[in-house]
């Protein structure tokens, strides 16, 4: 069981920073966060949009954010586990105890969820037999390019996804690229080069398809797919990959008795704090009169929620606000010298 001060439902920037100014408060905490990887919306749905309402910061992209925030907590070592999703969390004496959808448990007596707009979820086939071969022979995301190698990979979509792993799973597996419509969503570099590969032949382009039956024993075998004329053609394949972008939705959070309003999470204002005592909602799922769903609101929400924390996990210790200019405690737990 893993043991903290804090735990930390959520990866995105309003996540990294309160995990930031818990830790300048001298607190424990870790990060569970249901995507592969560290940015929350910022990495998944804007990397390269430009931001301008950061303060300090005329302009930037949610990748250079994340990047910034990732570099801000570097001091303090926090530790991550990605691709975790928190299913159930109960009441346990004074802590929470916390447990994810791979069995990962966490004994904490603060739990602050800072998870944007909930839970990523993969949009996933229409098709109901899928489910049989999900993470064996149906993906929607790839860990490990490696177990398609001299395998027949049929891609559904037509987005950057889709197109890049057709480009670089061409390189030694033959790919079927399958999409509902003419045009792509990609780059259009790539999608001159999937034409090219196309035409080459290192590619089975096959558009306005879609599928409409899945079959196999134990392992995939085949998929039929239909045109929009009617047309039906049968695939062999070992895998399918679908990449279709992602939903957002509030997910187990549904269930841990929090007042939810329009699939946010009601808050007080002096501490960010839920119904439930110990348990804090910043950032984007957070709601509460004049609520803006601004990164800069959330970072001033995480820095309070972070500041509650001290008293359920310090009760015999008084907090002290110190300014980081001129705290030798501070500097200390940043590394830096003092004057």
């Amino acid at each position: 069981m893993n043991k903290t001060d804090a735990l930390i439902i959520g990866a995105g920037p309003t996540g990294l920073f309160t995990a930031h100014q818990l830790k300048l408060i001298g607190l424990d905490c870790e990060i569970v966060d249901n995507l592969d990887k560290i940015g929350g919306q910022c990495i998944e749905l804007y990397p390269d949009k430009p931001i301008f309402d950061i303060p300090a910061v005329p302009e930037c992209t949610g990748e250079e954010l994340t990047k910034n925030l990732i570099n801000q907590i570097k001091p303090f070592d926090i530790k991550f586990h990605l691709s975790e999703r928190v299913d159930e969390v109960k009441k346990e004496n004074e802590n929470w105890i916390v447990k994810t959808n791979n069995g990962k448990v966490f004994s904490t007596p603060n739990v602050i969820i800072a998870g944007g707009v909930g839970s990523f979820e993969p949009r996933k086939f229409p098709v109901k037999e899928c489910e049989k071969f999900e993470n064996t022979s149906v993906f929607y995301s790839i860990k490990d390019k490696k177990i398609f190698e001299g395998k027949t990979v049929t891609i559904f979509g037509g987005g950057d996804s889709a197109l890049d792993w057709a480009v670089e799973l061409s390189k030694n597996s033959k790919v079927n690229l399958v999409h509902r419509r003419d045009d792509f969503r990609g780059a259009q570099a790539t999608v001159d080069k999937v034409h090219q590969l196309a035409k080459d032949g290192k590619i089975n382009l096959f558009t306005k398809f879609q599928m409409t039956a899945i079959k196999g024993e134990k392992n995939l075998e085949s998929i039929d797919i239909k045109s929009d004329d009617k047309e039906v053609k049968t695939l062999q394949t070992d895998y399918a990959l679908g990449f279709f972008g992602l939903i957002m939705q509030l997910g187990p959070i549904a269930n841990w008795g929090l007042n939810i309003d329009k699939k946010t999470i009601e808050v007080d204002t002096e501490k960010f704090e839920t119904n439930q005592k110990g348990i804090y909602a910043v950032g984007d799922i957070c709601t509460y009169p004049g609520k803006l769903k601004l990164i800069l609101s959330g970072f001033h929400e995480g820095a309070l929620a972070a500041r509650a924390c001290f008293k359920l996990a310090r009760p015999n210790e008084k907090y002290r606000f110190e300014f980081t200019t001129s705290s030798k405690a501070i500097k200390d737990r940043l590394g830096v010298k003092s004057d």
